[in-house]
């Protein structure tokens, strides 16, 4: 994967105009009445083509198996690690999911007991779900997150700071989160729900790509709405034109409210359609749930069945 090389230009003009130039590249006039359209159109058109065995399969191998709840402790943690390892024996024939998504202090446990090669260790990290920490604080928790044995950390975008229009803050937080996670990979989330407008949607992604994110990402899951399609449609967007102008391709993250198949074979449908085969891997399109991995798998064996 190409580096993020968003350092090129730090020293010669002030920091505000390098991110307004940044931004300047990008159609960031996005109607949301346009974008309910389209997205309605993928929906009607696109969806069934890719309503089957195969896309199903591939989705399980997308899934980042989610546990943040206030109740998590080393045993349920280990648990629910251990189901990972089981599943490989139970259904050698199927695709392991992407990664397990747990909060730092269980990093470790995860990274120790995991057994199934190519899980990630996906760590939640700099105050999640709220962001609101001191910097120190945020970065302090990746590295330890990272020392651990986290291999992707998912940060939640500064928010109240991008609402006020202080885009210095939020991508300078970025960049810094960035540095703490080494050479692990770096998701971003948006909290789309909290940003509310597609205008404001596309200028988070560009900013947060620009800053350092290997990954965009909806939600925390934490906050409704969650992740919607219209979301998901404007991200790719963004991901789409990022890539047409640096070369840099980066991952995109549909999480929360992934409540069924059909669901999933939507964000799947967008990500087809905007971005194209080059995305339709589980390196480059993951999503985030805990409920979805049964349902999946329930429809690719034909039965009911709570594994997870």
């Amino acid at each position: 994967m190409a580096e993020h090389n968003h350092e090129h230009h730090h020293h010669e003009m002030p920091q505000k105009s390098r991110i307004e130039e940044a931004l300047s590249k990008y159609n960031l006039d996005v109607k949301d009445e346009d974008v309910k359209e389209a997205v309605k159109k993928i929906i009607a058109e696109k969806v069934h083509e890719n309503d089957t065995l195969e896309v199903k399969k591939f989705l399980m191998g997308s899934v980042e198996l989610t546990t943040l709840k206030t109740t998590d402790s080393d045993e349920s943690v280990l648990a629910f690690t251990e189901r990972v390892n089981q599943f490989e024996e139970a259904y050698p024939n199927l695709p392991h999911v992407a990664t397990i998504c747990v909060y730092p202090r269980f990093a470790k446990i995860v990274s120790e007991t995991l057994e199934v090669e190519g899980v990630e260790v996906a760590c939640v990290s700099g105050s999640f779900p709220s962001s609101q920490a001191l910097i120190e604080v945020k970065t302090i928790e990746t590295s330890l997150a990272v020392k651990d044995g986290a291999t992707e950390i998912d940060m939640v975008l500064s928010v109240g700071d991008f609402l006020s229009g202080d885009y210095d803050t939020v991508c300078d937080e970025i960049q810094q989160m960035k540095e703490a996670c080494g050479d692990q990979k770096m998701k971003v989330i948006l909290e789309t729900g909290c940003l509310k407008t597609a205008t404001n949607i596309k200028t988070a992604s560009i900013l947060a790509m620009y800053a350092g994110a290997d990954y965009i990402k909806t939600s925390t899951g934490k906050l409704e709405p969650a992740a919607t399609p219209e979301a998901a449609y404007v991200m790719c967007q963004a991901i789409k034109e990022y890539y047409d102008e640096t070369g840099i391709q980066i991952g995109f993250k549909p999480a929360g409210g992934l409540n069924s198949v059909m669901d999933a074979l939507i964000y799947y449908t967008i990500v087809k359609e905007v971005l194209g085969e080059k995305w339709l891997t589980n390196q480059w399109f993951r999503m985030g749930t805990s409920r979805l991995a049964n349902m999946l798998l329930s429809e690719v064996i034909g039965e009911e069945t709570k594994f997870f």
